[in-house]
Formats: C-alpha cells, structure tokens, sequence
C-alpha cells in the first residue's frame, strides 16, 4: 500500500513549491564586491572574471547606481593602487581610490551599506598581507597598518570595515583605533574563516595581489580544519567583531553551518572569484544552466547558515531574485 504520507502532493506546482519553501534568498541579503582605481571613464573588464572590471571612481558610482536599480543595497570596495611599496602605504592615503569612492558613493547615495576590504596585499610591493622582515611576515608589527587603513576608510564614510589579512589581533587594532577616533558605532565584518584556497586565483589577477615569493599558507587557515574556524571566529568576536566572515563559500558549507550554530551572530559566506569564474565557465560551454545555477548556488550559501552572501553575481541574482 501507499503511504498516507506522499511529499510530492507539495511539490505540483510553481506555487506549492514556492509555498513551503523553506530557505529564500533576497537581494538585500548580497554585497557586490567591486574594484575601484584611480582615472576617469575606466571600466576594464578583467580577463579571469568575465562581467568583473576595474572601474575608476566616476563609473562605479554609475556602476552602483545600476546595481541599485537592480535591488543591491550593499557593497564591498577593493582598491587598485598606482604605486605600491613594501609598506603598501597607500591603503591609508586620504585620497587614494576606495577613500575616494566611498565619499563619492556615501555622496550619491545615502541608504547604500558601504564596505571596505582593509588588508595591505593589494597595496604592497612584495604582495602580502602585512609587512615582511627576512623573507617573514611580521604580525605584530602589521596591526597598526590595518588599523590606519580602516580608519581611513571611516572616516571618508565607510560603514563597515572588513579587515581580511589574517593577522592576529587585527580585529582588536581595528576597534582600538576607530573608538579611540569617535567611531564607535562603526561595524567590524572579519574575515575570521579564511582559508589558504586555490579558489582565489581570478582575484589575484583582478586585484594583482599575487605574492612575490612564498604563499599564504603561514597565515591563511589550512583547508583541513573546521574546529580551528571556531577558534578563530571566538577571538575576533572577543576583540570586538561585529559580523563574521567565512572564505571560501562552497568548499566551506560546512563551516559556515558550524559557525552559525556556535555563535548566532550574522554569519557572511563569500562567494569568491574561483566560484563564480568556474560557474560562468561551465555555463559558457552549456554544460549547466547559467540562472538556476547561480539562484542554486546562492540558496545552499543561505540555508548553510549565511545571513550575508558576498558575490559577485550580485546584480544578475538580484534581478532574477526580484
């Protein structure tokens, strides 16, 4: 006999199935990750990324203007250097790009969630996440840095702040100096899950943040270690984080579950350049479908436990979303 129970009675129809749906994902639920540079009318597309650019500060005000239309409500700016040293001192210069867009951004549009990624590789001539004494990266002398950099960031209008180097005691740098400033109410997203991925690549063209010599292995987390995730995430918590982030996404579902459920704070997922080049990809050669795709992959960051989903599908999955 048949049981009395049958799932796909709810399951009939477009309406059913949208019925009891369990997990959903919105479009004020993404961040757009986007890559400003100094000039004027530059958007360059970037080769690994296909739909990614670099913008100068004028067409990503436009850019973002765009995304707004399309239901995104928040963004996440990674800056492009003219110059780079060993220090990467231009990640605190009062007029290099991301201070510039986001005084621009913050001018144009007053409701937008502006955040900033705060870390030197992009910045450095070496290609590091913080400074480098005989061939090592120095931690401690490092938080200062970051620390200039998000208040920088702050005090041209930036939201939050995601400081995203990996350096021990970042967080806590971060929350010293922008207290100490007046910026108390300002939010700290850490990247405090971020492993040593191999999904990284496109962004390393885009940002060319690709390390001179060495890897981040010595300060990225092992891909091997989820109980180690939750050790990080409680010490950027008890530093002063605000939101915590776990990177890569996919590989890391996992992970994201495990933080959510130890900690119910709002837990990020990004969904990174390796993810989405892949995904185009595939969909370029038609061996999946580019929309269902895309929706499928951001629902299971979201019912992994992500409240907030970095990606760079942003505005497509925003419009089909809406």
């Amino acid at each position: 006999m048949f049981p009395t129970t049958r799932p796909r009675r709810l399951r009939r129809s477009p309406a059913l199935r949208e019925l009891v749906r369990e997990t959903r994902v919105h479009p004020g639920d993404l961040v757009y990750p986007l890559f400003v540079r100094s000039g004027k009318g530059v958007r360059t597309e970037i080769g690994a990324m296909p739909g990614q650019f670099h913008f100068s500060v004028d067409t990503l005000v436009e850019e973002v203007g765009a995304a707004i239309g399309d239901g995104v409500r928040s963004v996440l700016l990674f800056g492009i250097p003219d110059r780079k040293d060993e220090q990467g001192s231009e990640a605190w210069a009062e007029g290099a790009a991301v201070q510039t867009a986001v005084r621009h951004l913050k001018k144009a549009y007053a409701d937008l969630i502006v955040m900033t990624d705060v870390c030197l590789c992009e910045y450095t001539s070496h290609g590091h996440c913080g400074l480098v004494k005989d061939g090592r990266v120095q931690n401690d002398p490092t938080l200062p840095l970051l620390a200039k950099a998000a208040l920088s960031h702050v005090q041209a209008g930036a939201d939050i702040v995601a400081p995203s180097d990996m350096m021990d005691g970042r967080v806590g740098a971060i929350r010293e100096a922008l207290d100490g400033a007046g910026f108390e109410e300002t939010a700290i997203l850490a990247y405090a899950a971020k492993y040593a991925s191999a999904f990284y690549g496109p962004f390393r063209e885009a940002a060319g943040s690709a390390p001179q010599f060495g890897d981040r292995r010595a300060y990225q987390m092992d891909p091997g270690n989820g109980d180690e995730a939750l050790r990080e995430v409680a010490l950027d918590l008890e530093e002063g984080a605000d939101l915590v982030m776990v990177k890569p996404a996919l590989p890391y579902l996992d992970v994201v579950r495990r933080v959510k459920d130890a900690f119910g704070v709002p837990v990020a997922a990004y969904n990174v350049s390796g993810e989405y080049s892949m995904l185009l990809a595939a969909a370029a050669h038609g061996w999946i479908e580019r929309e269902r795709a895309i929706l499928e992959t951001l629902t299971s960051i979201k019912r992994a436990g992500a409240s907030i989903i970095l990606t760079y599908h942003a505005r497509e999955a925003a419009r089909l979303l809406r």
